[in-house]
C-alpha cells in the first residue's frame, strides 16, 4: 500500500474537521476519485475572478509543476463546464476567488514509485483565497486536479468553505496499452495519459512490442523498427518517445516501457531472423483441438532463442536504449505465454532437450542471462506472473531476487496474487477476471465455427472493476504491503485509436477510485449507488474535456437520481 500516508495530517484533520461523506449525505459535487477526507459542512459556492491565478510563494516550480500550473489555470478559467444537472449549491455574495497558493515541502522531489502524492486543499469564501499544500509537486498536481473538479459554470463558480485532505491507498494505479497489435498515434497516447491524470492514475504501462509489430525506433537497433513496424508512418521516433515522457511527467504520470520477450518476439525476425524460432509460421498447425502443439497463443509466431549468443547482445542494446529513453526505475521484460512447440522447431533446441534438458531450464538460461542486463542499468525488472507460476515452463525463484523483481498477475484472480506475495515478491494486479478491458468483444481469428467467443469473457463492466478488492485473500500485513497496486489492461487485437476512449473510459476510472480512496463508504459498505451518480457526472465532464467516454446510464437516470437503482 501507499508509502505516502501522513498519520499526523490525518490526526489533525480528524481533530478539527468533520467528515461529510456518507450514504445518507452524499457529497454534492461529482469528484472522481472521491477524496479520502472532506469537510464541507455548509455547501456554498463563490465566483472565480476573471483574473484568477495560481501563486507559488517562496517556491521556484520545476518545469513539470510549472506546466501543470499553466494547464490548470487555463482549465479553471476556460472550461466553463455546464453539468446536465447543476449542483444545488447556493451562490454566496462573497468576493470572488482571486488566487490559489501552492505550498510544497519538497519541490525537487522526483516522480518515483513511492512518491508521496498526498495533499490538502482549502477554499475560503471570506478571504477569496485557496491553498493546496503537499509534500511533493506530484501531490500538488493531484490537488490541482481536485480543485478543477470543484469548479463549474459560465461564468465559473467554485465550492467554498471546503477542506480536503487526500492521499492514495495504493501507490501503483496504472493502465496498460498494447501498441503492437494496433498502432496508436502519439496524439492518442497523450489524450489517454491526460485522462489518466484527471483520474489520478500515475503509471502508463506501455506494452510497446509484441509478435505483431516492433514500432519503436531504437538507436542501437534501428532495423527492428525498420523491418518490424507496420510501416514508416507507424513508428515511434526517439523524439516522439522523449516528448511523450515529458508530457506524462507534466501530468504526474510515469511511463513504464515493456519489450516482451522471449515469447511474443516474432516482429524481431525481419531484423534478426537467426535468433527467432518458428517465425512467421501458422500458429495452430494441428488445429484448435490440439492446443498443446500451438506455436503461439494467438496468430503471430516467434520466440527468442535462449541458446543463441547474439540474443543477449541484441537484448543488451534494447535495454540500454530503453534506459536512456525512459527514466523510470521499472522496466517490464514480459516473459509470458511461452509456447513449447515454438522452441522445439529449432534444431539446436531439440538437441538441447534431447540431452536431458527441459523447457524450464531453457527459460532459466534466458532469465539468468537477461535479468542481470536489466539490473545492471539500475532498473527493477517486471515480469508477467508466468515466469514463476506457469505449470509448463517456469524458472526457480532463486533466479528472480525479490529485491530486483516485481511480478504482474493476470490469471486466477486473487489466488495468483496470494502466491506471488507469499513468495516475497511485490505484485501488480491485472487480473483478467476483472481488469482486462478487451474482454467480451468476441474473438478475432477467421473461419471460427465456435462463434468467436472471447476467451476472457464476459465484458468487464465498470461495476465489476469497481467491486474488485485487490487484497482479497491477503490477511497478513507484510504480504498486503507487497501489493503495489493494479493496472487495467487493453490488448488491442480489436481496438485502435478510433475506439480507444470508449474501450477505456469510464471503466478505467472505476479502478482509479478503488485504488485511490477505496470502493467502500466510512461504514465499510460498497458505495455502488453513490458511485454510480458520481461516475455518471464524471463521465459527462470527461466528455466535456474531449474524452469520448461511454455512457453508463441513460440521461433520464441523471435527471432522476436514485430512480434507476435496484434498491430504493
Amino acid at each position: 500500500m501507499s508509502k505516502s500516508a501522513n498519520p499526523l495530517l490525518a490526526f489533525v484533520f480528524f481533530l478539527h474537521f468533520s467528515l461529510l461523506i456518507s450514504t445518507s449525505h452524499p457529497f454534492p459535487l461529482p469528484l472522481w476519485p472521491l477524496p479520502t477526507h472532506v469537510s464541507y459542512p455548509n455547501p456554498i459556492s463563490i465566483p472565480i475572478s476573471p483574473s484568477f491565478h495560481i501563486l507559488t510563494p517562496n517556491l521556484h516550480p520545476g518545469r513539470h509543476l510549472l506546466s501543470a500550473i499553466n494547464r490548470y489555470t487555463n482549465l479553471i478559467l476556460s472550461e466553463h463546464f455546464i453539468p446536465f444537472v447543476p449542483p444545488s449549491i447556493p451562490l454566496s455574495p462573497s468576493s470572488p476567488l482571486l488566487s490559489l497558493s501552492l505550498s510544497i515541502r519538497h519541490p525537487s522531489s522526483p516522480l518515483l514509485p513511492s512518491t508521496n502524492e498526498s495533499y490538502t486543499l482549502s477554499i475560503s469564501s471570506t478571504s477569496g483565497l485557496a491553498s493546496v499544500s503537499a509534500d511533493t509537486p506530484w501531490g500538488a498536481i493531484r490537488g490541482l486536479e481536485t480543485f478543477s473538479q470543484l469548479a463549474w459554470g459560465n461564468p465559473p463558480v467554485i465550492a467554498a468553505n471546503i477542506f480536503i485532505a487526500d492521499q492514495p491507498i495504493f501507490e501503483h494505479r496504472g493502465l496498460m496499452l498494447d501498441t503492437s497489435r494496433s498502432y496508436f498515434p502519439v496524439r492518442d497516447l497523450k489524450r489517454l495519459i491526460g485522462a489518466m491524470a484527471a483520474n489520478k492514475m500515475n503509471v502508463f504501462h506501455w506494452h510497446i512490442t509484441d509478435a505483431q509489430s516492433f514500432p519503436i525506433e531504437l538507436p542501437s537497433e534501428p532495423e527492428l523498427a525498420e523491418k518490424g513496424a507496420y510501416g514508416p508512418e507507424m513508428r515511434y521516433s526517439v523524439e516522439d518517445v522523449r516528448d511523450l515522457v515529458e508530457f506524462a511527467l507534466d501530468h504526474g504520470v510515469r511511463i513504464v516501457p515493456e519489450i516482451d520477450s522471449p515469447g511474443h518476439a516474432g516482429s524481431w525476425a525481419g531484423a534478426h531472423p537467426d535468433i527467432i524460432t518458428c517465425a512467421n509460421m501458422f500458429w495452430l498447425p494441428d488445429g484448435p483441438d490440439n492446443w498443446s502443439t500451438r506455436l503461439a497463443s494467438e496468430p503471430g509466431t516467434g520466440q527468442l532463442n535462449p541458446l543463441h549468443p547474439k540474443t543477449y547482445r541484441v537484448l543488451h542494446h534494447i535495454f540500454s536504449d530503453l534506459a536512456s529513453l525512459f527514466p523510470d526505475p521499472f522496466l517490464h521484460a514480459g516473459a509470458d505465454e511461452i509456447a513449447p512447440s515454438c522452441w522445439s522447431t529449432d534444431p539446436t533446441i531439440r538437441s538441447y532437450l534431447a540431452a536431458g534438458k527441459t523447457l524450464s531450464s531453457l527459460l532459466s538460461t534466458f532469465i539468468n542471462s537477461s535479468h542481470p542486463l536489466i539490473t545492471s542499468l539500475n532498473r527493477t525488472a517486471i515480469y508477467w506472473e508466468d515466469v514463476l507460476l506457469n505449470a509448463e515452463v517456469h524458472v526457480p525463484g532463486s533466479l528472480l531476487p525479490p529485491s530486483t523483481t516485481i511480478l504482474q498477475t493476470w490469471n486466477n484472480g486473487p489466488n495468483n496474487t496470494k502466491l506471488i506475495v507469499s513468495a516475497g515478491y511485490r505484485a501488480i494486479v491485472s487480473s483478467s477476471d476483472f481488469y482486462y478491458l478487451d474482454c467480451g468483444h468476441g474473438d478475432f481469428p477467421g473461419n471460427d465455427s465456435s462463434g468467436g467467443v472471447s476467451w476472457c469473457g464476459p465484458f468487464k463492466t465498470w461495476q465489476m472493476i469497481y467491486d474488485y478488492d485487490i487484497l482479497d485473500g491477503i490477511e497478513e500485513e507484510e504480504e498486503a504491503r507487497l501489493v503495489l497496486g493494479g493496472e487495467v489492461a487493453l490488448w488491442t487485437e480489436q481496438a485502435d485509436g478510433e475506439v480507444l476512449d470508449g474501450r477505456v473510459w469510464p471503466r478505467a476510472a472505476a479502478m482509479a477510485e478503488a485504488l485511490w480512496s477505496g470502493n467502500r463508504d466510512e461504514t465499510g459498505r460498497k458505495r455502488y449507488a453513490e458511485a454510480t451518480d458520481r461516475l455518471n457526472a464524471w463521465r459527462e465532464r470527461m466528455v466535456w474535456r474531449g474524452i469520448k467516454a461511454e455512457p453508463i446510464q441513460p440521461l433520464w437516470c441523471r435527471k432522476n437520481p436514485g430512480m434507476c437503482n435496484l434498491v430504493k
